[in-house]
């Protein structure tokens, strides 16, 4: 379904078609940001279900973004992977730009995370997803990209319950791979970027740690009341591991949470870890997949 969708938007884009909103059945409104509302809309002519984005220039301009979306339009333009969110094709009118999303059925990780009723995930399923965003993110390194903002919230689900790695607002194409911006969400900071040191692409590998933990517990290990105790903590890396938590996950979450960035185990390590893949093994026979 997705495939037939890009094939017709990218005949179009290569025609040098000129998209406007007509070209859609706008639906159910599915969430907004600071910036932006989404929107289920219809391709008229596959019929296919799309998201649509709408943001308003105005808005953009006002609170200094435009930049910061062109390079979330540049850089999700150019990757193609089936665990990141595909971005289609964007059009504007005289006050809105248009983003065509692929369309994610079940919403937000951070969602369903919530809905659970102990407020985490078994582990199996958080290994199923902690392989899938290590995919995304190993894809997005070998092409210069770092995300730098990995939460729930930034995590999407498709109908057959795989990630979609979204929102690449704070992500960077960095071929020097060395930057300095604090940028991200406070629970989320590694190290470096609370101290303000220059940074690489290993601030996306500590932020798998932080989530796996969320994941695994319901809420980020360095949570705390106040800005200045959280950045203690990350500091510290003052991680408290609950006895629910097995030993092999604490061990992978330990790996990703280092204070020295070039200590954090590689995304293809965490991809082999003895921990998901035993964990993909059960999610798999709980799935009837095996």
């Amino acid at each position: 379904m997705v495939e037939k969708i890009c094939s017709h938007i990218a005949n179009r884009n290569g025609k040098n078609y000129n998209w406007k909103l007509s070209d859609f059945e706008i639906g159910a409104p599915l969430g907004r940001g600071k910036f932006g509302r989404v929107y289920m809309a219809r391709e008229k002519t596959t019929k296919l279900i799309v998201a649509v984005k709408t943001l308003f220039k105005s808005e953009l301009v006002e609170h200094h973004m435009q930049h910061q979306f062109l390079r979330e339009v540049e850089i999700q333009t150019h990757l193609k992977h089936p665990n990141v969110l595909s971005l289609l094709t964007y059009f504007y009118d005289q006050k809105r730009i248009f983003l065509v999303l692929e369309y994610a059925a079940k919403g937000e990780v951070y969602t369903h995370l919530r809905s659970q009723e102990k407020g985490r995930f078994p582990e199996p399923r958080a290994a199923k997803y902690m392989y899938q965003v290590a995919d995304a993110l190993e894809y997005c390194h070998k092409n210069n990209v770092i995300h730098r903002d990995i939460k729930p919230e930034n995590l999407l689900l498709d109908y057959h319950d795989n990630i979609k790695l979204a929102d690449f607002g704070w992500s960077v194409h960095a071929p020097s791979n060395k930057r300095k911006t604090v940028c991200g969400t406070l629970d989320y900071l590694p190290p470096e970027m609370v101290q303000g040191k220059p940074y690489n692409s290993y601030v996306d590998h500590w932020c798998l740690g932080v989530l796996c933990y969320e994941f695994l517990v319901g809420k980020p290990p360095f949570e705390t009341e106040s800005q200045n105790a959280t950045y203690n903590k990350i500091v510290k890396v003052a991680v408290v591991y609950p006895q629910f938590m097995s030993t092999p996950a604490r061990a992978l979450i330990s790996q990703l949470l280092r204070y020295d960035p070039s200590s954090r185990i590689g995304l293809d390590c965490v991809k082999e870890h003895l921990w998901v893949k035993k964990n993909m093994k059960l999610a798999s026979i709980a799935n009837g997949v095996i």
